[in-house]
């Protein structure tokens, strides 16, 4: 059986981690690797990687590597938002590629670009490939693993989820969003404007766990708060002073009927520990039985994003044609040896 042939769609961090990890990996093969970043673009791939090989250059101009016939999946990680990414998923799914992004609103596209979900489904039905979104959060954290531990219940009246990480390891752009290094006026001005986002991801990770569950929400309410320190806080990138934000303490609550019976929480800040804030995953159920799950530290975001993407390559290799989420594939699994033996062979 031949190799899985795959094209790497931009080279940050988080992609070009991926192209490493899947050079690494038995019966898979990179034909492809796109980006547009001037330090990148026309470069061998491996020097990019820093690694021996591949023998392929990094190209610019995605026409010249999105033909069909040339590969079996593209893993596209260039942006956060459905409308910025359906170009490039139209693009793949046209030349017959199967697709995993990790742009965190492509892991429910349905909460909030319905129509925009709804071409992407027909697109893909259309040419027999499948779409997924998914990722460490949106795509598991606070979503499918909540999901997949509501099925021991018989009933659940509310469910309530944390995760409180450690932004230290992000650049200049995650430290802009997040409103780190500003004055609580600042951060305040920030979210109005709406250049201070939080998490990207609450409403479709919401919306997956409803649909899974068969609820329908009323309404999603988020607030953003700042995390304001108390002490001297110093990253790579950035630096807090006492009285200035640390990070965002996003809140978002889900309703029906006027009853909040989802509550997610993501607290990032920079340097918790000098404030002895511990990371960590936390879910609660109420319901019979209720449940309590307790992950400390966090499960690593950026490694986590990376590990998703790769390990439901066979699923969405095997999976029927059309957009799918999480929630409609079989649940994920490290793949530790050939992917090959893990697809039905005709």
């Amino acid at each position: 059986m031949k190799k899985v042939r795959i094209v790497v769609w931009g080279l940050g961090a988080m992609g070009s981690g991926m192209a490493k990890a899947l050079l690494a990996r038995p019966g898979v093969e990179i034909v492809g690797a796109i980006d547009r970043h001037e330090g990148r673009m026309g470069r061998p791939l491996g020097q990019v990687l820093g690694i021996d090989g591949p023998d392929i250059n990094i190209e610019a101009d995605p026409q010249t590597i999105i033909v069909e016939g040339s590969a079996d999946l593209a893993i596209i990680a260039t942006a956060s938002f459905t409308t910025e990414v359906y170009q490039q998923l139209e693009m793949a799914a046209k030349a017959k590629m199967n697709i995993i992004t990790i742009a965190e609103e492509m892991a429910f596209p349905a909460a909030q670009q319905p129509e925009l979900a709804k071409q992407l489904d027909q697109l893909a039905k259309e040419n027999n490939v499948t779409i997924l979104g998914t990722g460490i959060n949106p795509g598991f954290v606070l979503d499918t693993l909540i999901i997949a531990m509501t099925g021991v219940c018989l009933e659940v009246e509310s469910i309530k989820a944390v995760r409180i990480n450690d932004l230290s390891p992000f650049g200049p752009t995650v430290m802009h969003t997040q409103g780190v290094g500003t004055t609580p006026e600042e951060f305040a001005q920030g979210v109005d404007a709406g250049t201070i986002v939080g998490h990207v991801g609450f409403p479709e990770s919401m919306e997956m766990i409803a649909a899974a569950l068969g609820w329908k929400l009323d309404s999603i309410e988020q607030t953003k708060e700042p995390i304001v320190s108390t002490v001297y806080r110093e990253t790579p990138h950035v630096t807090v002073q006492p009285g200035m934000v640390a990070g965002c303490k996003h809140i978002a609550n889900g309703k029906i009927n006027g009853k909040t019976v989802i509550t997610l929480e993501h607290p990032q800040q920079v340097r918790p520990e000098l404030e002895e804030v511990e990371t960590g995953d936390y879910i609660y159920v109420t319901g019979t039985p209720g449940i309590n799950l307790s992950i400390k530290p966090e499960i690593p975001g950026g490694i986590g994003t990376m590990a998703m993407a790769i390990n439901m390559i066979p699923q969405v290799l095997q999976a029927g044609p059309g957009l799918k989420t999480m929630k409609d594939l079989p649940i994920p699994a490290a793949v530790l040896g050939d992917i090959r033996d893990l697809l039905t062979q005709e």
